[in-house]
């Protein structure tokens, strides 16, 4: 049994002991926590607290534990039952609730399942605002509520439709257009709430055809529910026998978007937020921002349009904290999260499908020949162990100086900018790793310049 109890929220498998699994004494203990952080900071005069999940099999038991807890601590609960991530996030804003409770462990197996934590604004707790929740459940620092101050509970299913609405709405979803181009879309929806959404999106976005695949929101993952290419054979087979536009596949909570082209070939995560950004980009000039472990060719595309790319540090909140500092247009992470700020602040599969459809259809041209458009980069990742007793931030900070010659960026651990590739060595926060991604014009120089990284720290480590 595992739990993990981090500023982003609580996950672990289901059952075991107190303390050892994610069980409903852990569940009721972090879901105090929370409801009484929002109670001092929540800046809204409401009593709403909103609360989604994702299609798993212990779906229902976090839920009824959550909803039951949050009432005992006198939040009145909006249920807006199986619903994506951030279908969850705009219900927030929408009902002008104080916050939300996402059910969902992303792309972790059918064992899994965690709890997210949103603020007012419908977005992920800050890192101060996760420590006050951690140092609030160790401490059992909580009050529940009398008989006569319980919250009250109300079930809302209309939310999935409110947000299809949404992004139908958006000035640069063009329904019209895709409707004229006759589509024929395939999905993948690993058996969990994609496969409630996504057929009506596409319907009402005026897709032609949609084939689908592990549809049905059973919580029992057909296949290892991330979104990589190694667990994807089964659309990519479909792909190739079928006469089709283009297929989506998206993790258990929708907030991560993969794309496959008519040819069954993946079009690869990092290029979901690239395509998307260079359709914005087109009809919006402005600024882009993703995380310092993503590709290049954002900073390539963004640069086409005379516009400026940052990098943020890894992680969705830091992602969201630099877009608005650079007031950016489109941003996200280059695992197949798009933020839209046009939309809301939050990684949001439905509006990335909605934007690549539009782009596809202005462009009139086949998915593999628009990824063909953007430069060509590979990259690799690695890891390397080390032994407890060694200072890793050291390490790092020894490599920082090996390398003080190039483009250095160390606001989450090191990224080495060299002119032709890139290397972002990052430290676990949970066991004596050094994590390092690469990336390079083509797998052999990504693996190259990685392994002679991990090299250098093998010899510092001694």
């Amino acid at each position: 049994m595992t739990l993990i109890k981090s500023i982003s929220g609580i996950r672990g498998t289901i059952g075991g002991k107190a303390g050892e699994g994610l069980n409903p004494l852990d569940i009721v203990k972090f879901t105090s926590a929370y409801a009484t952080l929002i109670r001092k900071t929540c800046t809204v005069r409401s009593n709403k607290i909103v609360v989604g999940r994702d299609a798993r099999i212990s779906g229902e038991m976090v839920k009824h534990t959550v909803v039951g807890t949050l009432m005992g601590m006198g939040w009145d609960v909006v249920d807006i039952d199986l619903a994506s991530t951030p279908t969850t996030e705009l219900a927030v804003t929408m009902e002008g609730a104080a916050g939300g409770i996402i059910l969902t462990a992303s792309h972790n197996p059918r064992q899994w399942n965690a709890l997210k934590l949103l603020n007012e604004r419908g977005e992920f707790l800050n890192a101060q605002e996760g420590e006050e929740v951690l140092r609030l459940a160790e401490a059992e620092e909580f009050d529940f509520a009398d008989v006569d101050h319980l919250g009250t509970y109300r079930q809302d299913l209309s939310y999935n439709q409110k947000h299809i609405n949404s992004v139908l709405a958006l000035d640069l979803v063009d329904t019209e257009t895709i409707r004229k181009a006759g589509f024929r879309v395939a999905i993948d929806c690993v058996n969990s709430v994609g496969g409630i959404v996504l057929p009506q999106l596409l319907e009402q976005l005026g897709v032609q055809e949609v084939e689908q695949l592990y549809c049905e929101p059973t919580g029992n993952f057909a296949h290892n529910p991330e979104p990589l290419e190694k667990n994807l054979t089964d659309i990519m087979q479909l792909m190739k026998g079928r006469d089709l536009d283009v297929a989506f596949v998206v993790d258990p909570d929708v907030d991560r978007l993969a794309v496959i082209s008519e040819d069954g070939s993946m079009y690869g995560e990092e290029y979901t937020l690239v395509t998307v950004a260079d359709y914005v980009l087109k009809h919006t000039p402005g600024n882009t921002v993703s995380n310092l472990s993503s590709t290049r060719a954002l900073r390539d595309v963004t640069q086409r349009y005379g516009m400026t790319y940052s990098a943020s540090a890894v992680g969705e909140v830091n992602v969201v904290a630099k877009m608005k500092e650079t007031q950016a247009v489109i941003g996200g992470e280059g695992n197949g999260g798009v933020i839209y700020p046009a939309s809301h602040y939050g990684r949001d599969a439905l509006v990335g499908i909605a934007l690549f459809l539009s782009h596809l259809a202005h462009e009139g041209k086949k998915v593999s020949e628009i990824r063909a458009t953007y430069p060509a980069y590979y990259m690799a990742k690695d890891k390397v162990d080390l032994t407890p007793d060694i200072d890793v931030d050291a390490i790092l900070a020894k490599v920082k100086e090996i390398y003080s010659s190039e483009e250095i960026n160390d606001i989450d651990g090191v990224k080495i900018d060299f002119a032709d590739k890139w290397v972002h060595l990052r430290k676990s926060n949970t066991e004596p790793i050094i994590r390092i991604y690469s990336e390079a014009s083509t797998p052999e120089a990504a693996q190259e310049i990685a392994q002679k990284i991990m090299q250098v720290i093998r010899e510092l480590a001694g």
